[in-house]
């Protein structure tokens, strides 16, 4: 090595420095160690979050990206690491969250002759990624990566995977130029789409307004808020971006989710005009695609999206508007205002329909524990879930009412929900963190438990515990009544599996216990956790099994 040349792993570090990644979460691997080498000391600019399992480095990494809004970095070993991570790939993926998922390869002169844990990734994850590719070339490094982030965050955020062959990151190579840092592009709406709009909101009696998808910056949100006062236009969230709105404005109408409000669907049904502003309008959202008829809806659609080909995906737009959520934002914001007047008796309706929607139903302790949390916790708490019936009541009774409060997975996926804490808290330690889970939910993932208490995070850990896959026990209990088939679950005691840790764990029983263990988890900090009792037979607020 002479003064004018670096080590590739070296030179790979010096990239993902100069693009702003403060963590990596992974597992350690021999694929990859001259990276892990290079990482070493340099813990002030990047430090690596040594994770237990690679589908919750690979969540963790997605959650940091939905929280940013720039790419979540994991680094895994090859064949089963990788595979591992596919889970939080995935999640990435249908979610638009921008992540860079680095793998460790066989070295380039072993390939095709399926070596030790060899895969051809471009095979493995060409449908869950924007783009796959494998450096062959230390001088390419900086080529790959830059275009890596570039892609990552571009039009739809999504993730990238970049294949690292061994023996490349021994290589010398001279050193390059820094690169420029990403940003991630902007681009106005067309103004006659623009125009169109506005013609059609001018005629609209019943406008509604759906807000969802990835890529949203806070800018964007404030612009959000400010069209829908101006114009006077309830806002509804697609599925599981109750964040995009603060939920106590008087704008905001509610949220598209599994546990679906029927109020909200009869709006959409109703409106005359609707304005979908980044989401996918997929399958959660639009009720099965049932919502909206397909492929032509009654109801004059304009879509919004940053990339061309998802509008008339599904439902043929009226107006098609390909542009970045902010800069649509920002330009319908400063609209003079059409029709407020016509349009607020129905905006007022709809918000009352909310509240009555989310009051908590006496002799409910879930939904009494979210309208608890709700009240107790500051505005810019993080909560993070992954999947189950737990999440319904999360979702109806708990209030977001500030930007990058709520990770959670559109795609479905159990387990995010710790993992997903443990990126909050290392992003962003001075707030308060909370990873809510069903139990089946907690398992998936629960070994990052001891990623949290190795990297001294400070989160809290809420177990809704009902012995059961409650979601696949409530279809399975609807199709065939009364034939139970593998959704009954035996736990271990979770309190004394956090303890193990070194982390606080107490279980509790009913709403008022909670609320004590709350208060003692938030003044006390470090890691906590707090197991609720739940009702078995709760299948949904108000619904129970019989």
């Amino acid at each position: 090595m002479t003064s004018n040349q670096i080590r590739a792993a070296d030179h790979l570090v010096d990239l993902l420095v100069g693009q702003g990644s403060t963590h990596v979460f992974g597992v350690p691997g021999e694929s990859y160690l001259p990276v892990l080498d290079a990482l070493h000391g340099r813990e002030a600019e990047i430090s690596f979050v040594t994770c237990r399992q690679e589908g919750g480095a690979a969540m963790a990494a997605d959650a940091y990206g939905k929280l940013t809004g720039r790419p979540g970095i994991c680094m895994v070993t090859r064949g089963p690491g990788a595979t591992n991570a596919s889970a939080g790939l995935h999640i990435a993926y249908q979610d638009s969250t921008p992540m860079i998922l680095f793998i460790g390869q066989v070295a380039r002169g072993m390939t095709e002759r399926e070596a030790f844990q060899e895969l051809d990734y471009r095979r493995v994850f060409g449908q869950m990624a924007k783009w796959v590719a494998e450096i062959d070339d230390p001088a390419r490094i900086q080529e790959f990566v830059t275009r890596a982030y570039r892609t990552a965050m571009s039009g739809r955020p999504g993730p990238v995977v970049l294949s690292l062959p061994e023996d490349l990151l021994y290589e010398a190579l001279p050193t390059p130029r820094p690169p420029r840092r990403i940003e991630a592009p902007r681009f106005q709406p067309a103004p006659d789409a623009l125009g169109a709009l506005r013609d059609r909101l001018s005629e609209a009696e019943r406008p509604m307004v759906i807000a969802g998808g990835g890529g949203w910056t806070a800018k964007g949100i404030a612009a959000l808020e400010r069209f829908a006062e101006a114009q006077n236009l309830p806002v509804a969230a697609s599925f599981r971006c109750q964040g995009l709105i603060n939920n106590d404005h008087a704008n905001y109408v509610g949220h598209f989710a599994v546990g679906r409000a029927k109020f909200l669907d009869q709006a959409v049904k109703e409106s005359d005009l609707l304005i979908a502003i980044g989401p996918r309008l997929g399958e959660i959202t639009t009720g099965g695609y049932h919502l909206l008829d397909a492929p032509v809806p009654n109801q004059s659609l304009a879509h919004v999206f940053p990339a061309a080909e998802e509008p008339g995906r599904v439902f043929e737009p009226e107006i098609a508007l390909v542009s970045d959520t902010e800069s649509f934002c920002r330009a319908v914001a400063v609209w003079a205002t059409v029709a407020p007047d016509r349009f607020e008796t129905r905006r007022k309706g709809l918000r009352a329909a909310f509240e009555a929607y989310g009051k908590p139903p006496p002799s409910d302790d879930l939904a009494a524990i979210f309208a608890h949390m709700a009240e107790a916790l500051p505005n810019d708490a993080i909560l993070c879930n992954g999947a189950g019936n737990y999440a319904g009541w999360l979702h109806r009774f708990y209030r977001f009412r500030a930007p990058g409060t709520q990770l959670a997975p559109t795609s479905g996926s159990m387990g995010y929900g710790l993992p997903g804490a443990v990126a909050a808290a290392t992003a962003a330690p001075d707030r308060e963190v909370f990873a809510i889970a069903g139990d089946g939910c907690f398992m998936m993932t629960c070994q990052e438990m001891a990623t949290a208490c190795h990297h001294g995070l400070r989160l809290t850990v809420i177990i809704i515990n009902n012995s059961r896959y409650g979601t696949i026990r409530a279809h399975q209990e609807r199709e065939f009544p009364g034939r139970v088939s593998g959704t009954d679950l035996i736990n271990p005691d979770f309190c004394a599996f956090a303890r193990s840790f070194g982390a606080h764990a107490e279980k509790v029983d009913n709403a008022g216990e909670f609320q004590q263990a709350l208060a003692g988890a938030r003044s006390r900090g470090g890691v906590n956790l707090i197991e609720v009792a739940a009702d078995p037979t709760m299948l949904a607020p108000g619904v129970r099994l019989a």
